[in-house]
This record gives structure tokens, C-alpha cells and sequence, in this order.
């Protein structure tokens, strides 16, 4: 109970409203994205339906190696975020041994908080979890990408479709869906990023903390629901 207390009363109250502010913000966003989609059309709504036609398509070729070198370059994005992501972590612990150091580089900036070396370790911390959160996701996408690519090896003959021994709508659906799912991933991750940037904010003040939260949910739902490219896709 004593060091529960301590953890609560470690930040001002300020601090806590901006990080329950953080979660909730990003939580009740990713909730509402995918219950909006089901009812209109987003970018990963649309693409996701390109991804079902591509699979369609690909009962009908003989060969099949164009499919398995655009399912190695879809994969090749989580790849190289996942990596990304572990130097990030790499780095971020290593600036937990050096906090005093970074506390007072912090500290020389303009209008960021002074705070103990405590709290910064604490502010690193939580920052240090939201890429463990988007490796997961990132590496999980990639497996997600192979399961993919095994389907599309797998599928009969396109002449067994032909000849109606195998139906091309389900192995659309159900190689569509398991690309669609390697991708909302994907978009998981990409979508901690954009939160990390965020929670940085977190470092200068509690309220620059929550205006950055705001405008990354912002950002994600003009890229999501209102961007160019998905009235592209939709036309």
C-alpha cells in the first residue's frame, strides 16, 4: 500500500491526468477506428478489398511468382521497422544509465519540465514500453506476411479451380484476410509511433504532453478517414 502511494504521489497530478489522457486517447481511437470501419470505407478498409482482388487474381495464374515477390516486399516494411525499433529501445535503455546527464540536457531546454532523475527514468520508461508495444506488433505483422505467402504457395493448380474442385471466392477470403490481417498490424505499430512522438512532449510539460496527444489522434484520422490517397482509392 506504502509504495503504491509513493508511485502515486512520484508525479504531479498534472503529469497523471496527461498520461491517463495518453492511454485513453490512443485506446478509444484504435476502438473507434476499427468499429468505423466496419461501416465506411478507410484507407486499410480499401486496400484490404485490393487485397482480396489481388488474391483473386491469383487463381487464375499458372505461375505465381509475381505474387510471391510483392508479398516479400510488403513484408520487408515490418522487417525494417522491427529492427528499427530494437536499436530505439537499444538506445533509450542506454540513456536510463546515463539519467542524470540527460536530465540536466533536458533541462537546458526552453520551457521543458525539471524534474528529479527519478521522474525522467520513470518518463523513459513508459516510452521505452510504447516501442516494446510496436516491436510485438511489427514482428507479429511479419509472421502474419509468411503465413501469406505460404497460402499463396499452397493454393491448387488454377486449372482445379477452373475445374470447380476448389472455390476461388474462399481461398480469396481467406488469403485476403490473413494479408488484411498482416497489415492492420502493421498499422498497429506504424500507429505507436506516431504515439511516441507524442509522449515526448511529455518531456517538456505535462499540457505540451496532452496538446501533442491530441494532434497525432488528430493526424491519424485525416491520414485514416479524410486523405487524398483514400479518395483515390475509393473513385
Amino acid at each position: 500500500m506504502d509504495a503504491a502511494l509513493k508511485i502515486i504521489t512520484l508525479l504531479p497530478w498534472t503529469d497523471w491526468l496527461a498520461l491517463g489522457w495518453f492511454f485513453a486517447a490512443w485506446l478509444a481511437y484504435a476502438l473507434f477506428a476499427r468499429h468505423r470501419g466496419q461501416t465506411e470505407m478507410t484507407v486499410l478498409g480499401v486496400t484490404n478489398q485490393l487485397r482480396r482482388q489481388w488474391m483473386l487474381q491469383t487463381t487464375h495464374r499458372d505461375v505465381r511468382v509475381i505474387d510471391g515477390i510483392v508479398i516479400q516486399s510488403l513484408s520487408s516494411s515490418p522487417s525494417f521497422f522491427a529492427s528499427t525499433t530494437i536499436l530505439i529501445i537499444g538506445g533509450l535503455l542506454a540513456v536510463l544509465g546515463t539519467s542524470e546527464k540527460a536530465t540536466e540536457l533536458v533541462a537546458e531546454i526552453p520551457f521543458a519540465a525539471r524534474t528529479s532523475v527519478l521522474v525522467f527514468d520513470l518518463k523513459v520508461l513508459v516510452l521505452t514500453g510504447v516501442f516494446v508495444f510496436a516491436f510485438f506488433r511489427f514482428t507479429w505483422s511479419l509472421r502474419q506476411y509468411t503465413f501469406g505467402a505460404l497460402m499463396i504457395a499452397s493454393a491448387p493448380d488454377y486449372r482445379v479451380f477452373e475445374r470447380g474442385e476448389a472455390s476461388r471466392d474462399d481461398f480469396a477470403e481467406r488469403a485476403g484476410r490473413v494479408v488484411g490481417l498482416a497489415a492492420e498490424t502493421f498499422n498497429d505499430g506504424l500507429r505507436a509511433y506516431y504515439m511516441a512522438f507524442a509522449l515526448i512532449g511529455w518531456f517538456f510539460s505535462p499540457w505540451v504532453f496532452a496538446v501533442l496527444t491530441a494532434g497525432v489522434i488528430s493526424i491519424l484520422y485525416q491520414r485514416e478517414f479524410r486523405s487524398d490517397v483514400l479518395a483515390v482509392l475509393k473513385s
